[in-house]
């Protein structure tokens, strides 16, 4: 089988699992790649690669100056390229399922420190009432204190967050139910702050065009439409803006002050794997790094033999 001829009907067949435009696209400039790479030894048969010619096209990519995060993602799509081979029975056997990429250095998560993510979260209601053009409606205010507020009370994914309903709310008990990633639900604690801006936006909330759906969403437009993922995505923009925040400031970026936060003054790692809905506690374990930051800085100010001296 030539290798253009399995990878167009490999294409084919993601299509057929309604992949993204985007994931798409990754996999085909991956995959031409590939195919140039073959073309210049001479190996256009699938059945000529071998892992010494894959583990050399893996080294020759490394010396060009492509980054990690990139030869992980080409070697992935060779490798899952390789299994739809095997399994079409093109092929005997994936010889890419024993390489390994370089690792990509970890990026430690962006994140407010406490006093930036409470002027943050509270500015939407500072804003309420005002009468300039930029200023967003005394409901739009509402609205947008009450997202923010949930998002760093409880760490709530995006997609978490805008598929919420009132039902799934307990104000009074100051509780949220949430469907995370794998559907799997998980009981969240909501703070006094947060349960106020919900409380407050749900008296002047819009009748949700949802209601009659049986939906009830909680975060909805002017118009009652659901808020979706970019909506909210644009208000933070917003809210960047309009304090004047050196960078801007995004969902994940909450979520992620949220959980380095809770880590800072409890050090209980197994609880916010919890709160974040985490199946695995090594990613959760990447807030560790960002606790002995702060730690470390602690240290620094306050231990008489850690400051350094002028000749340091």
């Amino acid at each position: 089988m030539q290798l253009a001829a399995a990878t167009d009907a490999f294409l084919r067949h993601l299509q057929h699992k309604n992949l993204s435009p985007h994931t798409l696209a990754g996999y085909r400039r991956d995959l031409d790649k590939l195919q140039l790479l073959a073309d210049e030894e001479g190996r256009g048969d699938v059945q000529s690669l071998d892992e010494m010619c894959l583990r050399s096209w893996l080294a020759r990519l490394h010396r060009s100056g492509i980054s990690p995060k990139s030869l992980q993602r080409w070697l992935s799509a060779v490798r899952t390229l390789l299994r739809f081979c095997v399994r079409e029975g093109w092929l005997a056997a994936n010889m890419a399922e024993g390489l390994r990429a370089p690792k990509a250095e970890k990026r430690l998560p962006k994140l407010l420190d406490v006093d930036a993510a409470a002027q943050f979260v509270e500015s939407p209601d500072g804003h309420a009432g005002g009468n300039t053009e930029d200023a967003a409606s005394d409901l739009l205010a509402l609205r947008d204190t009450a997202i923010l507020e949930l998002f760093y009370s409880s760490g709530l994914r995006l997609s978490e967050l805008t598929g919420l309903n009132w039902p799934d709310l307990d104000l009074r008990g100051g509780e949220v139910r949430v469907t995370g990633k794998g559907n799997k639900t998980r009981l969240l604690p909501v703070g006094r702050h947060a349960r106020r801006a919900l409380e407050d936006w749900r008296r002047e909330a819009p009748p949700s065009i949802a209601d009659a759906l049986g939906e009830s969403p909680v975060f909805t437009s002017a118009k009652g439409k659901r808020l979706g993922n970019r909506a909210v995505q644009l208000r933070l923009s917003h809210w960047s803006r309009a304090g004047g925040a050196e960078q801007p400031v995004h969902p994940h970026m909450l979520r992620h002050s949220f959980a380095s936060h809770m880590l800072e003054s409890s050090g209980d790692l197994r609880a916010v794997q919890e709160l974040l809905g985490h199946a695995d506690i090594s990613t959760t374990q990447i807030y560790t790094h960002l606790d002995f930051q702060h730690l470390s800085r602690v240290y620094d100010k306050a231990h008489p033999r850690a400051r350094k001296s002028d000749d340091d």
